[in-house]
């Protein structure tokens, strides 16, 4: 794994790194590399007035240009400045992984960049949204501040099965519109399996509210009043035919508050509505006030119930600071007076997995009460080795603990650990639990040591792993994105677009440029953004005033007679009129 000579890349963890890959600068084909400038031309000419910071500026701080599809080194050169970086990953990730790498402050980049056909807009990340969507903004404090927030409770919110089912159907259309020849049949698939899923979700869970606060603000958002704002959405600022429709006002603006969870989204269809904030901090009070309907703020029976909808690992974080990382079961008996997992449970303290108590000393699971003993207000996780002696429970002698739910602990102590001056678990053996109240027992002498967790209350539970390192967390890590296959004839055209390029970096002569229009006409008639950067080079150097009509005119043609590339072309010819005056280009 490349850590571009970054720190901020070097502290991720080991669970996270699996995730990132190479960029392969050398596979963006000439044409990626003009789909880049095209986008990045009509970035600066429209959003340098609609943008909320100064786009060249901000740019710039991020290390991109508008010439040149950028390289991950550069970028980390730049954000390492500013306390953040940068990795490739393959398309789209988990939603915590994408979370978790926002709150180690590190902008996950796409490698793959969008195909002309979709040059306006594409459902699937690729570099142009991830780097010039996201980096550019990195650089304003208290908005790096609320990105870094949302990953933080990130890594937190719950996920379900649902989400995970939702997850792997939107990667594979994305991944299949951006693919070099997919056949309709597949697509049409691909989107049926998709909505099958989607009205099949069921209640989102929280990281698919979450998901929605993140969409209307991160990917999507306005800030400024309701009368006037500015564009500060990834999304958006990506998007050039979205970025400009935004902006009208049969697009609905409604001020940003948390009733924008409530409102879910579709990647594939542009937005009915947008929220407004006022300014960043808002963001942040809008989140906090979120997380605190999360389990992971709530806890007690609450969490307990909604990791055991979820189905999936989770961790209970006991008011003694002990986690438990678990599949849980049970529900608990009386409001979560006992806890069950089910599968390899590990145990940990402050994110660290407590040595000798992984996953394989309970590869079946463990239960344990909650609460105080029958005859005692102080919490036994605040007894000290006195109080603890003065209660019968001394290591190496016969214990039995009471505690006020009814459940019975009885069992000859082996071990007591202690933590930050709390006592977070006592190991037992020869060990019987009984629930008082029903008689059922819940733990048996022949099953083995018995690790009872020690706590009052359960104060959080959260999604995955407390240490996802030393459980080895398994996680889906999405597959090498596959490779478009250029056919021979796209691959003349790749030609045709790097001579262009060489003659507009003076590496070619420039009378190529005559040969290069020929051989596009008469081969590739259907191209059009070959043909804007030819006359765009012409245009520049003032050459073959012939050969500009030549070109304008197939370019005017092509946009009368192909209403589905009209804008493009019009767009692009606009731009062609204000090239000269792009700072630092």
């Amino acid at each position: 794994m490349k850590n571009y000579n970054n720190p901020i890349i070097d502290a991720l963890p080991r669970h996270l790194k699996q995730y990132i890959v190479a960029q392969h600068y050398e596979h963006y084909t000439p044409a990626d590399h003009a789909v880049w400038r095209y986008v990045m031309r009509q970035n600066y000419r429209y959003l340098k007035d609609v943008a909320y910071y100064p786009y060249i500026p901000g740019l710039k701080k991020a290390g991109l240009t508008i010439e040149h599809i950028p390289d991950l080194q550069t970028m980390n050169n730049h954000l390492k400045q500013i306390g953040w970086g940068a990795v490739t990953v393959n398309g789209f990730i988990p939603s915590h992984a994408f979370m978790e790498f926002q709150a180690y402050r590190v902008l996950i980049i796409a490698a793959d960049i969008r195909q002309i056909r979709h040059i306006e807009y594409t459902p699937a990340p690729d570099i142009i949204h991830e780097s010039a969507g996201h980096a550019p903004i990195i650089g304003e404090p208290e908005y790096a501040a609320y990105l870094q927030f949302t990953g933080e409770v990130g890594t937190k919110a719950m996920v379900s099965r649902k989400d995970q089912e939702l997850f792997e159907a939107i990667r594979r259309l994305a991944v299949l519109k951006e693919l070099a020849g997919t056949q309709e049949k597949e697509l049409l698939e691909a989107e049926a399996a998709l909505s099958f899923v989607q009205n099949n979700m069921g209640p989102p869970s929280e990281m698919a509210l979450l998901a929605r606060l993140h969409w209307w603000t991160v990917e999507y958002g306005l800030i400024g009043n309701l009368q006037n704002y500015k564009i500060y959405g990834a999304g958006l600022l990506s998007s050039i035919s979205e970025s400009v429709t935004c902006m009208q006002p049969s697009v609905k603006k409604l001020l940003y508050t948390i009733d924008a969870v409530t409102y879910p989204y579709d990647i594939t269809r542009p937005q009915p509505q947008l929220f407004v904030t006022p300014d960043f901090q808002n963001l942040v009070q809008v989140l906090d006030a979120f997380a605190d309907t999360l389990a992971y703020r709530r806890g007690g029976a609450y969490g307990l119930q909604k990791a055991i909808d979820c189905g999936l690992l989770c961790t209970a974080v006991y008011s003694s600071g002990l986690q438990v990382s678990g599949i849980f079961i049970e529900p608990g008996i009386d409001e979560g007076t006992y806890i069950q997992t089910s599968g390899p449970t590990a145990l940990g303290f402050e994110g660290r997995q407590l040595e000798g108590y992984g996953k394989d000393q309970h590869p079946q699971g463990i239960g344990s009460p909650v609460g105080k003993l029958r005859d005692s207000d102080l919490p036994l996780e605040d007894f000290t080795i006195s109080d603890l002696k003065n209660a019968g429970i001394e290591t190496g002698r016969p214990a039995a603990l009471l505690f006020r739910s009814g459940m019975q602990v009885r069992g000859k102590v082996e071990e007591i650990i202690e933590r930050n001056h709390k006592v977070i678990l006592i190991r037992f053996s020869a060990c019987t639990v009984i629930d008082g109240i029903t008689a059922r027992q819940l733990f048996r002498p022949e099953w083995g040591l018995y690790d009872m967790a020690v706590g009052e209350q359960i104060i959080s539970v959260f999604s995955g792993a407390a240490d996802k390192d030393a459980y080895d967390q398994v996680t889906i890590v999405p597959r090498e994105m596959p490779r478009s296959v250029y056919d021979a004839h796209t691959k003349a055209l790749h030609r045709l677009y790097q001579t262009v390029r060489e003659v507009r970096e003076g590496k070619a002569a420039p009378g190529l440029l005559e040969r290069v229009w020929h051989q596009l006409r008469d081969q590739h008639n259907e191209d059009w953004l070959c043909a804007l950067e030819i006359l765009e080079v012409l245009k520049e150097g003032n050459m073959n005033k012939d050969l500009q009509q030549q070109v304008l005119h197939h370019l005017l043609q092509m946009q009368q007679e192909q209403p589905e590339i009209a804008r493009l072309i019009g767009d692009g010819l606009q731009a062609l009129e204000q090239i000269a005056m792009i700072p630092g280009r």
